[in-house]
């Protein structure tokens, strides 16, 4: 900071944990900014960014004050590639290909064979291993969209957990995947970014996926189904609900009828259903990140009847599953809806910022699905 001290009129440092956070006026004589001050920056080992709604010539800077502590990167690498083969399983239950969990020897052997079929190119695993890489790059961009914007901001970051499931309870072989934030988050500028980016990243990989599988998909007939849901597979007994932008994108590219899904289609549905839980504006979910970051405290308040709503949609046949997930949300925020406060509470969020935060807010419309599953 000694280098950077020159330049301003004043600064505000504090220090949490392992990082400095500086709140700084540049001089007068040095706005623009100066070539010497643009230099200095350049050359210092933090983050520096402007904050212009604090007015003019108000800078952030944030640095590390101490070597972080080495990853545990062979656990994260073994959780990718155990939930990697869940999905795999997943997948093949959905194409009908059965395979139990190896609780003894001979079941070990029976997973190995199925799972032996998905890499070695078998006819009835190809699409068991098109579900299964595709959902996993769909998982894998949204944490990575996370954590490459928390480390542009200095913030300490996990790499991601990915969380495997039991197949024939979790048909899609996974809970999920997230990353830790070990560090506060300075301001909204930062939260909109961190929250916004995952959702985003996942999103673009999730439309190709659908995009190309809805193409290799085929329009059947089924007794009883409408054009408002969509068939997954032969083998199990349930439609998908609609979102504004499944219709649109089946309207493109499959046109009209009831759609049995491809397997690559199908895990484009399921990214779509990620994206958009995850950007509910509850508690610390992606889309609380977002409503926070452009109301602030009200957020509390939008959370508590979207919270209510989840309640309701729970009372729609079929659906109470909705409960389920607004307990997770209540345990995940200890009985909480509202969001926590970002270190520096009180600087309003740029208004540069805010097409990105609307923006996402309207990604969740489009995906949002009242109906996942309809038996």
């Amino acid at each position: 900071m000694k280098e950077l001290v020159p330049f301003f009129t004043w600064w505000r440092s504090t220090v949490i944990r392992d990082r400095e956070i500086v709140d700084a006026q540049v001089a007068p004589e040095h706005l623009g900014p100066s070539p010497e001050l643009e230099a200095a920056l350049e050359a210092w080992s933090g983050r520096a960014y402007w904050s212009e709604e604090d007015g003019e010539g108000r800078i952030t800077l944030i640095r590390i004050l101490k070597r972080p502590r080495s990853e545990r990167w062979g656990l994260h690498v073994t959780l990718f590639a155990v939930t990697f083969v869940t999905v795999i399983f997943g997948g093949a239950l959905l194409n009908g290909v059965w395979v139990p969990i190896p609780t003894s020897a001979e079941r070990l052997r029976e997973a190995l064979r199925v799972l032996g079929g998905a890499f070695g190119g078998a006819p009835e695993m190809a699409a068991a291993f098109d579900f299964a890489l595709a959902l996993m790059a769909i998982l894998l961009a949204h944490e990575t969209g996370h954590y490459v914007v928390a480390k542009y901001y200095k913030i300490n970051a996990s790499p991601p957990y990915f969380l495997p499931a039991p197949w024939p309870v979790n048909f899609v072989g996974t809970f999920g995947a997230f990353i830790r934030l070990r560090s506060p988050i300075v301001d909204r500028r930062q939260l909109l970014e961190v929250g916004a980016a995952g959702p985003w990243a996942g999103f673009v990989v999730a439309l190709v996926a659908l995009a190309v599988g809805l193409e290799r998909s085929a329009v059947v007939s089924v007794q009883g189904a409408t054009e408002q849901f969509v068939a997954v597979g032969s083998q199990l007994d349930l439609f998908l609900g609609n979102s504004a932008l499944m219709v649109g994108m089946r309207e493109l590219f499959v046109g009209e009828g009831t759609v049995q899904l491809s397997a690559l289609a199908f895990a484009g549905w399921v990214g779509m259903l990620v994206t958009m839980l995850n950007l509910l504006p509850l508690g610390q979910l992606d889309g609380g990140h977002v409503v926070y970051a452009l109301f602030g405290e009200k957020q509390r308040m939008i959370g508590t009847l979207v919270w209510l709503g989840l309640i309701g949609l729970g009372f729609l046949p079929g659906q109470w599953w909705w409960w389920i997930w607004a307990v997770i949300i209540l345990l995940l925020g200890r009985g909480r809806l509202g969001h926590p406060q970002v270190l520096d509470r009180h600087r309003a969020l740029p208004a540069g910022r805010r097409p990105l935060g609307w923006a996402t807010a309207l990604l969740f419309v489009l995906t949002f699905t009242p109906v996942p599953i309809h038996y």
